[in-house]
C-alpha cells in the first residue's frame, strides 16, 4: 500500500506533529513499508492456531478469592493528614 506526502501531513496533523517537507519524504516510505509489511502478515494462513497469550506454557499463580480488612489498617492510615477512631478524617465538602 503505498502512501502519499498528502496522507502523511494528514496523519501529522491528526497526531499535532510538526514535520517538514523532508521529513514527509523519509515518512511515506517508512508508513509504506509498515503498511506493506501488515499486509504480508493478513496473508499468514492462521487456520486452525490456537490465540495464546505468551510463548511459553505457564498457569498463572492464584490465590483464594477472599474478602478480608486487609488486617493492617494502623499501617493504612499511617500517611493519613488526619485520622481518628481507625478513619481518615476529612474536611466537610457539603454545608
Amino acid at each position: 500500500m503505498a502512501i502519499d506526502k498528502a496522507t502523511v501531513h494528514g496523519i501529522a496533523k491528526l497526531a499535532r506533529i510538526k514535520i517538514d517537507e523532508a521529513e514527509a519524504e523519509s515518512l511515506v516510505g517508512e508508513l509504506s513499508n509498515i503498511l506493506d509489511w501488515v499486509e504480508q502478515l493478513g496473508q499468514v494462513d492462521t487456520e486452525g492456531v490456537r490465540p495464546m497469550t505468551s510463548v511459553v506454557e505457564m498457569r498463572l499463580p492464584l490465590r483464594a478469592d477472599a474478602m478480608t480488612d486487609g488486617g493492617k489498617p494502623d499501617d493504612v492510615l499511617r500517611n493519613a493528614p488526619e485520622a481518628a477512631h481507625g478513619f481518615f478524617v476529612v474536611p466537610k465538602v457539603v454545608e
